[in-house]
């Protein structure tokens, strides 16, 4: 089952999807008339039926019709406003949106078409609404570019103020660079249980004898069935914790535990761990929570700016 989320920029992820219909509020006839003009552009009944239903995926309730009416009201003022100022993506543009959001559904355009359609969401709904969000957030990020930027400062103080909140914070808030190289003990796919379980042995008994990334090189380049990849190199903020933690915890040189993937055992020789100057996570959350609320407080006021002036006529 997938889930479809919309946020600004537009995020989707693939989850569970509602299976939520939202009945439409007009009848056939009323819905391809007009409800209301927006500088010049028409806003139908069948536009806030087709929103509402996007909406109910999203959010998992019925929204209420003023709601999605001021939705649509925000989108007209945001495309006119963008495309003022150049920003104004093709349809090909769009779709190309379009398939990149069902691919990290793992769905490709005509699957996710499928998925809408069961909905009773056309398409078209799902990509008015994705080039909406996307040519807003470039125009907030072009406009207010400066004043976006998160004063290092201001980190370093919301850092300080939160350790004296949480006195554990202190002592995370040292940052490592980890220079690491991928290892993999192919199982090929449909292969039996049995070589499975054969292969993390052989991991776990290799994870026992290696000490240096030098002697996982040279037995790893040899093995049949096996690969040792370039090293990577990353920062305490750009793992996720759980792989964080696994690093910190064991020695230079060592393998983390084997875990199976698509590919069949992997792990990851550790060759160093240092010191950085980079952000810790902790500081990498606080710098990307300020910055959205920059962002959103930008965005409210001038969307609320652009409203005033426009041009809406109910019918």
């Amino acid at each position: 089952m997938i889930e479809i989320s919309l946020s600004r920029p537009v995020r989707c992820a693939a989850a569970g999807l509602a299976l939520l219909v939202v009945g439409g509020w007009n009848s056939p006839s009323q819905a391809q008339s007009v409800v209301l003009m927006v500088n010049g552009e028409p806003i139908t009944g069948f536009d806030i039926e087709q929103r509402g239903k996007l909406d109910a995926l999203s959010t998992h309730k019925t929204p209420p019709r003023e709601q999605i009416i001021n939705e649509l009201i925000d989108d007209k003022v945001k495309l006119k406003e963008a495309k003022k100022y150049g920003i104004d993506p093709t349809a090909s543009e769009v779709d190309a949106m379009y398939a990149s959001m069902g691919a990290r559904m793992r769905l490709n355009a005509d699957q996710l078409t499928a998925v809408l359609g069961r909905q009773g969401v056309r398409p078209e709904t799902m990509k008015s609404k994705m080039k909406a969000d996307s040519v807003w957030a470039s125009l907030i990020r072009g406009r207010y570019k400066d004043s976006l930027v998160v004063n290092e400062k201001d980190v370093n103080s919301a850092i300080l103020v939160k350790g004296d909140e949480n006195p554990e914070n202190k002592d995370k808030a040292t940052s490592f660079e980890y220079n690491m190289r991928p290892i993999v003990l192919v199982v090929p796919r449909g292969a039996a249980p049995g070589v499975l379980d054969a292969r993390r042995k052989e991991a776990e008994a290799l994870r026992s004898r290696i000490q240096s990334c030098d002697q996982a090189t040279d037995i790893f380049r040899t093995m049949r069935d096996a690969a040792i990849r370039d090293n990577v190199v990353k920062t305490s903020a750009d793992l996720p914790a759980p792989l964080r933690e696994m690093l910190d915890k064991i020695e230079i040189g060592r393998l983390t535990p084997p875990e199976v993937t698509k590919q069949g055992v992997e792990m990851v020789a550790l060759c160093s761990r240092k010191p950085t100057t980079a952000d810790t996570p902790e500081k990498r959350e606080l710098r990307d929570k300020m910055f959205v609320q920059k962002f959103e407080a930008k965005s409210k006021s001038y969307l609320q700016d652009l409203r005033k002036a426009a041009m809406i006529e109910k019918r």
